[in-house]
């Protein structure tokens, strides 16, 4: 993908609809081997780029997804201690004696178990999403900046391994906490807002070619006005694809205000942003939109 308008085209064809801006910073970060730092409400598509990315490349995509707590161990690699009792007790059973050829055993690359991170750099080519890194520590993001800047590990016993094609980087932040600095200036930045009627309507419309024009129409309006409504947790283009599918598997082609309050577990996920939802006047947004 040699130029923005390719990237983007590319991705449209998996179905992930982008703007000249995200497809310029998509275009960047697979020239410049940089990553790519996504931030955004949940549910505006971040993690979705990861993925489309992925399918566009042709390559795997490998996920970290970040928690509270997340170590090196976690998300790099770890020993698999079974496997090397197991190898020991057939070492000591068969008469090895050699304690340096049992070390040297014990610690070969077929105990190794790779975790996300490490897997992305032993997997050429490869899309690698890492997930709610606002979930994660400060420590956690300092040994992540060191990676991603240098491409490489060392593991002790065996080495520094280094990646002969750097991964494809996307971190996604849902911004509960502010990430440093220091990471975001290793990365190409790209807010995700929520999109315009439009925009969103043509993700419905490409995601879910079986819902009908009439009905796509009528779940994005609404979704676009809870949005205005002062809610907890307003919806994203994730939850108005759910609402349309699940509307979509009960038989409408169209929506009334009835259904809309029946189904609003499909979008809403606050018993306050359901009571707040059922003070709108669903049948007058329906309305605007000829329904």
């Amino acid at each position: 993908m040699d130029d923005p308008e390719r990237v983007r085209a590319r991705l449209e064809e998996t179905g992930y609809l982008v703007d000249e801006g995200l497809a310029i910073t998509c275009f960047l970060a697979l020239k410049l081997h940089r990553p790519l730092f996504c931030e955004g409400d949940a549910g505006v598509g971040k993690t979705a780029l990861a993925a489309a990315l992925a399918e566009a490349l042709g390559a795997p995509l490998i996920r970290l997804q970040c928690h509270e707590g997340i170590d090196a161990s976690q998300a790099l690699y770890d020993w698999d201690f079974p496997r090397q009792l197991l190898h020991l007790r057939a070492a000591e059973a068969a008469g090895v004696t050699d304690a340096e050829r049992l070390e040297s055993e014990l610690y070969d690359r077929r105990f190794l178990i790779a975790r996300p991170l490490l897997r992305a750099l032993l997997t050429q080519p490869s899309v690698l999403l890492v997930d709610e890194i606002d979930r994660a520590d400060d420590e956690f993001e300092a040994f992540l900046l060191e990676l991603l800047s240098e491409h490489s590990v060392t593991i002790p016993e065996l080495g520094t391994l280094r990646a002969e094609e750097p991964p494809v980087a996307v971190l996604t932040s849902n911004r509960t906490r502010e990430v440093h600095d220091a990471l975001k200036r290793r990365c190409l930045y790209h807010w995700f807002d929520h999109p315009s009627f439009a925009r969103e309507l043509a993700i419905v419309r490409r995601r879910l070619p079986r819902v009908s024009a009439r009905l796509a129409e009528q779940v994005t309006a609404l979704v676009q006005a809870l949005r205005g409504a002062d809610l907890v947790k307003p919806p994203g283009v994730a939850e108005t694809l759910d609402w349309a599918e699940a509307l979509d598997a009960l038989g409408a082609n169209e929506l009334d205000a009835d259904l809309a309050l029946a189904t609003l577990g499909s979008v809403l996920k606050y018993r306050e942003d359901t009571e707040r939802a059922r003070g709108l006047d669903i049948t007058a947004v329906l309305a605007a939109r000829g329904g």
